[in-house]
């Protein structure tokens, strides 16, 4: 007879994860995905990067914060990138709306090893420098959060959302999952809770912190440093139409490239509407003396 195979671990879902599969299942489930690998030759930048971090103005930008600030103009230079869908397939009817603000929504680890997408509003009218203290400031607030606090937070407001839009089957079918693994969902009660609510927002993430933003950036190279992969293809969380994952920085030869993954909703744009980006990121490559301005001037 076979031997029985032995389980090391089996939990139920939580929160966090419950929202990160409801989410994910929707995105390849209602959005058909379009994927390009974009690599550049980011030599020249990189060596900039270099003279500039030993600069005393430049010591707390990091180098996710100058990616962040570049893809913030490659957004402004492709605005259908920067959009939200609704699309209802049995009537073929939709409308796309692009935005003048960009917030990334970015995902980020908590100490506890947990994933929590962070909302960096407003990057369009941020410089470097602030841009750079707005990160910091979030990843401060976000070790003072309890997630499923946070998590919660969004959920009712999702669930409200749906109220609205009268899909009362969906509601039901979220409660019934809710009962197997209430014990999984670590809310804080009594006095924990009233402490946490007394919290003000500015010492604690709140659902404005978190909700979507109007674009996702990944940066993928951060988890694992020097992995020689490519991010070949991300989920695009609806209502959001694209999504940019970042790799990590390789050489060949005497050049140094960095992969990065555009992956988009083909209902909403082709690859017409991405290359914008990309030629805004050639130039930023190419001419990479101009990310000196950046700490004091915005994207726009």
């Amino acid at each position: 007879m076979p031997s029985k195979i032995r389980i090391r671990n089996t939990e139920r879902f939580g929160l966090q994860r419950k929202i990160v599969a409801n989410m994910t299942t929707e995105s390849w489930t209602t959005i058909p995905h379009a994927s390009v690998i974009y690599e550049p030759d980011v030599t020249a930048f990189w060596q900039e990067w270099q003279q500039c971090k030993t600069l005393p103005d430049w010591q707390s930008i990091t180098i996710n914060t100058l990616l962040m600030y570049a893809c913030a103009k490659g957004f402004l230079a492709a605005p259908e990138m920067n959009a939200h869908i609704s699309f209802n397939r049995k009537l073929v009817a939709g409308t796309i709306t692009q935005y003048d603000e960009v917030n990334i929504s970015m995902p980020a680890a908590m100490s506890d090893g947990k994933m929590m997408t962070l909302n960096v509003r407003n990057c369009e009218s941020k410089n470097l420098r602030e841009l750079s203290d707005y990160i910091a400031d979030l990843y401060r607030r976000m070790e003072n959060t309890v997630l499923d606090e946070a998590m919660y937070e969004v959920s009712l407001e999702n669930t409200l959302n749906l109220l609205k839009r009268l899909k009362f089957f969906t509601i039901l079918g979220r409660f019934a999952g809710l009962i197997p693994s209430r014990r999984e969902i670590n809310r804080l009660k009594g006095a924990q809770k009233k402490a946490y609510d007394a919290m003000p927002a500015t010492e604690r993430l709140t659902k404005y912190d978190i909700e979507q933003g109007t674009i996702l950036v990944s940066n993928l190279g951060s988890i694992y440093r020097g992995a020689m992969c490519r991010p070949a293809l991300l989920d695009v969380i609806p209502p959001m139409v694209a999504a940019v994952g970042i790799g990590s920085f390789y050489d060949q030869g005497e050049r140094k490239f960095l992969p990065i993954n555009l992956s988009f909703d083909h209902r909403a744009l082709d690859f017409d509407g991405v290359v914008p980006f990309m030629k805004c990121l050639d130039d930023i490559f190419a001419n990479p003396a101009q990310i000196r301005d950046w700490l004091t001037s915005c994207p726009k």
